[in-house]
């Protein structure tokens, strides 16, 4: 069995890639399991541009293929911030209460509350190759929170199909729909289309 090593420091973003990822026949390793972590400056003007900074940094400090993601919120009302920005928007510091009360502030007023949460993922492979994917998932900013679970902006957050927030959303049904499904989900379809995985259980042939 190969082995990906999941690049970031994110509990929840930790424990929802494990999730997805869990019946690929492949072995998820995190940082807790080198403990080896690599602090990388997200400066990128773009998610994706994170999300290979941050896979590529990580393959070559652990020689393991590495896969990050960066994945945030886009209001179309306010031009699409918080954006790169979303964990970091009430400033570097900030708390999830913090990043929610801002936005909530930001927004006072404003009827289109049109978002959508946006994820890319990038895989660092030893050979060089980095093989991405993009996740969208598109509902409604609500004007206070709702739910005590997820992490980040799900608590306002609402999903018009389920009718809850992603704070409402147990993690098994939050990940059945949520960008960072689809963004996982077309990344390993681009990896069996490689010939890096196979379809059956993913039994793993190139990450190392």
């Amino acid at each position: 069995m190969k082995r990906i090593l999941v690049a970031t420091l994110n509990k929840g973003k930790i424990r929802e890639i494990k999730d997805i990822l869990k019946d690929t026949g492949i072995e998820i390793l995190t940082p807790d399991d080198i403990n080896k972590p690599v602090m990388v400056e997200e400066d990128g003007k773009t998610f994706l541009e994170n999300a290979v900074k941050k896979a590529t940094a990580w393959m070559k400090a652990t020689g393991i293929g590495s896969l990050a993601d960066d994945s945030g919120l886009e209001v179309i009302s306010l031009g699409g911030r918080p954006g790169v920005r979303s964990a970091r928007f009430a400033g570097d510091n900030a708390t999830d209460s913090d990043n929610v009360r801002l936005l909530l502030k930001s927004m006072e007023g404003i009827r289109d509350r049109r978002a959508r949460f946006v994820c890319e993922v990038a895989l660092a492979l030893r050979d060089g190759r980095i093989i991405t994917a993009r996740g969208e998932y598109e509902g409604i900013i609500l004007k206070s929170p709702v739910g005590e679970n997820g992490f980040g902006y799900d608590p306002i957050f609402f999903d018009p199909s389920t009718g809850k927030t992603f704070a409402q959303l147990s993690g098994k049904e939050k990940n059945a729909l949520s960008h960072r499904r689809r963004a996982l989900t077309s990344l390993r379809e681009k990896l069996v289309e490689q010939g890096i995985i196979k379809t059956s259980m993913g039994d793993a042939e190139a990450i190392t």
